[in-house]
């Protein structure tokens, strides 16, 4: 399972702000920093914002700013979130598979996708970057 860029931008951006401290930056200082195009880190912060992951204030001294329900959000539930709850394989595509009714295949999967995000559950954003990976965060060059 690959997870979409949505999801990585989204987890990388949540683990940026909950080492970030008092440093609020912008929308745009968060696309230059994860090296993504300025339209699609705006996407992510927007559907982060709408679910009260972080806040967003506009103008002088405006920034991102992770949320208390942001440092304790699942791992596992953005991840939900951001892939949304479809299967593995689309089985009923604009071509069905010819084995779609009597296939264990899809089942075996489902089975496994489910596994993974339970994984994930448990695990939130504060544990993510707990020793070693805060320290680390904050090594990395960018404004974030």
């Amino acid at each position: 399972m690959r997870l979409l860029r949505s999801t990585d931008l989204a987890l990388r951006v949540l683990m940026r702000l909950a080492v970030a401290g008092e440093t609020t930056p912008t929308t745009r200082e968060v696309a230059a920093a994860m090296q993504v195009p300025y339209t699609h880190a705006a996407k992510v912060v927007a559907e982060l914002q709408h679910l009260g992951l972080l806040e967003a204030r506009r103008g002088r001294g405006g920034g991102l700013a992770l949320t208390e329900k942001g440092r304790t959000a699942s791992v596992g539930g953005v991840v939900r979130t951001f892939e949304g709850d479809g299967d593995v394989v689309d089985c009923e595509g604009s071509t069905p598979c010819p084995l779609n009714r009597a296939c264990r295949l899809r089942g075996a999967l489902r089975r496994a996708q489910e596994a993974f995000f339970a994984t994930l559950d448990p695990i939130t954003v504060a544990d993510i970057v707990a020793e070693p990976t805060g320290p680390l965060l904050l090594g990395i060059p960018g404004p974030v």
